[in-house]
């Protein structure tokens, strides 16, 4: 036996299996009458037990063992390389905030140097700044606050340029309050009341008419001092043949032999606006709301949008010409035809922002009106009175009023009231004529539109209503009138 080049194995074995740093102290027992077997003691890092041997013919001793499979940690490596990659996708999200701060740390250093500057001014002058100029400032600030306050929180204080720019901001925002309260020459008081003045001035102005003493007129009388107010709008419905039928015209159908008779009126005209094509004839207004009851006629072709019926016919400028058409609106029926004398056609003096309306037909307590320019009159308003049964002219009158500048105009008790456009949303009444003093006056009666353009009006004298026809809705306005002067 040679137990001394065995323990060498066994020496080299643990020195390999231990690695360096490592102790172990080799015990070795034998028990020749049992088996050839040697017993390996744990050693004190555990890295294998029991190893069974045998000896050779040369009285050599082999064994055979397996070495654990600990030379490198590959797993705690592939966590480390996971870890490592979800932290730089941290690091560039980071990166990337900064990077976004950092632009919006430039922009708003360019607006701390332009506040800074115009605080600098302030305080240089005490007249020189409004209350505009503080609200400004005051807007602005909030918003850098806002921000720099959102950078705080990302590098969670950590970063020194980031505390001071947040202690300038605050420092500036306390400095523009020290001087709104420093405000020696009250500027900001006394505009406020400039102000406050300017409401109140305005309310008056809007509840002028409205405290006016207004009176009850029955249907088809004068009795009354002309109108003193109209109402706001009323919109009663969408015309039948849709949004694109932005122009035409609608209304009451007004008789002398019977005032109080229900026949309403509807014509849109063509998208183009200047072909009268279509109109339709309800006796009701349930009828005209649900849309039945109605009669649809075909015409051959007026132009454009102010007709108006009486007394049972539909007059309307005939096409392309300066003549008066009438059409029986039972029978649609055309029974006169008549050219008005002088006046112009195919869009030469139109009411603004309306084309083609060059010759308005309209309706009084009195009966038949036609609303007109000609050459003679060089775009002025001529308003003539017809003779409804032959539709001549029995009287004219020539007004100081260009047409081109007047948004629509109406005939009520023999007066003549025009409108004009203040904006989008505004129209003033502005003018009349009393074609029984010819006299011109100047109003200021505003309404509200609610829509902008009023491509027609037609006045009711069974109801005083105008019938308003706005970008292709029927729109109602109600008057009030002056006690009748004495």
């Amino acid at each position: 036996m040679a137990w001394s080049g065995s323990a060498v194995l066994i020496l080299f074995l643990q020195a390999a299996l231990t690695g360096p740093g490592a102790t172990w102290t080799p015990q070795i027992h034998t028990d020749l009458g049992s088996s050839n077997t040697v017993i390996l003691p744990e050693p004190q890092s555990k890295l294998f037990a029991n190893v069974s041997g045998s000896l050779d013919n040369h009285g050599m001793c082999q064994c055979s063992f397996q070495l654990p499979d600990n030379s490198f940690p590959a797993m705690q490596v592939e966590k480390l390389e996971i870890t490592t990659q979800t932290l730089s996708i941290r690091v560039e999200k980071e990166l990337a905030k900064i990077s976004e701060f950092t632009k919006a740390i430039e922009v708003y250093e360019m607006k701390i140097q332009n506040l800074t500057m115009k605080v600098e001014r302030m305080e240089k002058s005490s007249i020189s700044y409004t209350e505009l100029d503080f609200e400004l400032l005051k807007l602005l600030i909030t918003e850098m606050e806002r921000l720099v306050s959102q950078l705080k929180d990302t590098v969670l204080g950590s970063n020194h340029t980031v505390d001071q720019l947040y202690q300038e901001i605050t420092n500036i925002s306390a400095t523009v309050q020290k001087l709104e309260s420093l405000d020696k020459n009250n500027l900001l008081a006394i505009r406020r009341k400039i102000v406050a003045l300017r409401k109140r001035l305005k309310e008056c102005e809007e509840n002028r008419n409205e405290g006016t003493t207004h009176v009850h007129v029955p249907a088809g009388s004068c009795d009354h001092g002309g109108i003193s107010n109209i109402s706001k709008p009323y919109i009663i419905q969408l015309n039948w043949r849709g949004f694109a039928y932005r122009f035409g015209g609608w209304g009451k159908g007004y008789s002398l032999r019977d005032p109080q008779k229900d026949l309403y009126w509807t014509a849109p005209l063509n998208p183009d606006g200047r072909y009268l094509e279509y109109y339709r004839i309800v006796t009701s207004q349930d009828d005209l709301l649900l849309d039945k009851n109605y009669k649809e006629y075909r015409l051959e072709y007026g132009q454009g949008s102010g007709s108006a019926v009486y007394d049972g016919f539909l007059y309307y400028n005939c096409h392309a010409s300066p003549d008066m058409c009438k059409v029986d609106v039972t029978t649609n029926k055309l029974v006169l035809r008549k050219s008005l004398p002088g006046a112009v056609f195919n869009n030469r003096f139109s009411y603004a922002g309306v084309a083609w309306q060059d010759i308005d037909f309209a309706v009084d307590e009195s009966g038949l009106w036609v609303i007109y320019s000609t050459e003679a009159s060089t775009g002025n308003i001529v308003i003539s009175k017809l003779n409804e049964t032959t539709l001549t002219v029995e009287k004219t009158w020539q007004t100081r009023q260009y047409k081109p500048s007047v948004t629509n105009a109406f005939i009520a008790c023999g007066v003549l009231y025009a409108f004009r456009p203040i904006n989008t949303r505004k129209e003033e009444l502005f003018y009349s004529f009393d074609t029984k003093t010819e006299q011109e006056r100047t109003l200021s009666i505003m309404i509200d539109k609610a829509l902008e353009t009023m491509q027609s009006i037609n006045y009711s004298p069974s109801d005083h209503r105008l019938y308003v026809y706005s970008d292709g809705y029927h729109v109602i306005y109600d008057t009030a009138f002056l006690p009748a002067l004495s």
